[in-house]
């Protein structure tokens, strides 16, 4: 009786310790360590102390390592689990969560750095523009600037950038050009049709290519009519827009004559179209001659005493 409660108890043990050893377990779909060590619970949906099980240190930010398939499935046995490795991966490629900090973070700081060196506002071409910076995921603080030389004449620049307070900085050379900003408008605008505020948006141009004739402030194109079709993202000349037309062609109009303290008033025919503030021909119906007048407002236009021209109509 005591041999067969033995047997039993033995078969018994066996069957517990298979059942552990029978355990199965399948890789997760992406391997990422959050941290500085590799563990069974980034490899498989492992939890408690064998998940905690240390396998490997973690590759830096951003970057990944390879384990060999057996180290693994030898690991994940002693602990009680095991991994058939039935899609025959030849290496266990494993990531390291991270922060990036892209090129575009990386220009940004350079051109805060110019501007409180110049004053000015700069474009910045990095020579590698591929260039990223990682952090650890659980990192405090962004990236900081570590050094920095420019020179102003070749307009080329250095510079020492860290991804995150107390990270290996990373070296980045290139050129950096002054811009200046200009208002473009953000949809195609027809001729005579009005500019509004929620027309324009703002581009930086190399102020080399910011000629004269360039409009650069919103004031000089909200409120003002196309002469002509406008294209979007273009910048925009002097000669591309007017005043909106106030007088039209052929429009019967009050034109006020004002010397001094005298003030007289006429109707007038409109000879070509007028916005406000500016300085068109009239004719006036009472004496039929031809006058430049300003015109105010619609259907007034003001002739000013030594500020208009008389002479006989062309009519």
């Amino acid at each position: 009786m005591l041999r067969t409660l033995t047997l039993i108890l033995a078969l018994s043990t066996g069957a517990a310790a298979a059942q552990e050893v029978s355990t199965s377990v399948v890789l997760k779909e992406r391997l990422v360590s959050a941290d500085a060590v590799i563990t069974l619970s980034d490899l498989f949906d492992i939890t408690g102390e064998a998940g905690d099980v240390q396998l490997a240190r973690a590759p830096a930010p951003g970057r990944a390592i390879s384990l060999d398939p057996d180290f693994v499935r030898n690991a994940a046995a002693r602990e009680g689990f095991h991994w058939a490795n039935a899609g025959g991966v030849l290496r266990v490629t494993v990531e390291r969560e991270a922060r990036t900090v892209s090129a575009s973070d990386i220009s940004d700081l350079v051109q805060e750095a110019l501007y409180v060196e110049t004053g000015h506002a700069y474009a910045v071409n990095l020579s590698n523009m591929r260039q990223d910076l990682f952090a650890p995921a659980d990192a405090l603080g962004g990236p900081e600037l570590i050094s920095f030389d420019h020179d102003a004449s070749s307009n080329l620049f250095r510079a020492q950038i860290a991804a995150y307070p107390g990270g290996e900085p990373l070296t980045v050379a290139g050129r950096a050009q002054r811009v200046t900003n200009v208002p473009v408008l953000n949809r195609t605008i027809a001729r005579g049709e009005t500019i509004t505020a929620a027309d324009v948006d703002w581009v930086r141009l190399p102020e080399s290519q910011v000629r004269g004739e360039i409009l650069l402030a919103e004031a000089d194109l909200v409120g003002m009519s196309a002469k002509r079709a406008l294209s979007p993202e273009r910048p925009l000349r002097s000669f591309d827009v007017e005043p909106p037309i106030l007088v039209a062609r052929g429009e019967l109009v009050s034109l006020v004559y004002q010397v001094g303290p005298l003030m007289l008033s006429a109707q007038a025919r409109a000879l070509e179209n007028g916005g406000e503030g500016q300085f068109i021909r009239f004719l006036n119906l009472q004496s039929n001659r031809t006058v430049e007048a300003w015109v105010e407002a619609p259907g007034r236009a003001s002739v000013l005493g030594g500020r208009s021209a008389a002479r006989p109509s062309e009519s």
